[in-house]
């Protein structure tokens, strides 16, 4: 059974996981890459590139959570509640926000 119901109640968590500061920028390479990817697929019509979306945005998560982290990726508990974090998390960094719902978790931004 999963711990969370709500997706309020999950965003907390989730930045807790992140808290390394090494690891929310992998994941924010993987995001951009993932982004980029998705764009250049969709311009060039070349449809087969939109399998290489998830790799690209996974890739650095997952790795970053093996060697930086060292936890389990969120994703593989809650796949949808994960993804849509992610990218809040890259809207809030993109944004200035981050570290304010950063330590509204209780992670320190520069820890």
């Amino acid at each position: 059974m999963r711990e969370y119901q709500t997706f309020e109640a999950f965003w907390p968590y989730y930045l807790r996981e992140h808290s390394r500061p090494a690891t929310r920028n992998w994941h924010f390479v993987g995001s951009t890459l993932a982004l980029l990817v998705l764009v250049f697929a969709l311009v060039t019509r070349n449809w087969w590139l939109l399998l290489a979306v998830p790799v690209a945005g996974y890739l650095f998560a997952w790795l970053s959570h093996a060697l930086i982290e060292r936890n389990k990726p969120a994703t593989f508990t809650y796949p949808l509640w994960s993804l849509i974090a992610d990218y809040k998390m890259y809207v809030c960094f993109l944004t200035g926000r981050l570290g304010k719902e950063l330590e509204k978790a209780g992670v320190s931004p520069g820890s």
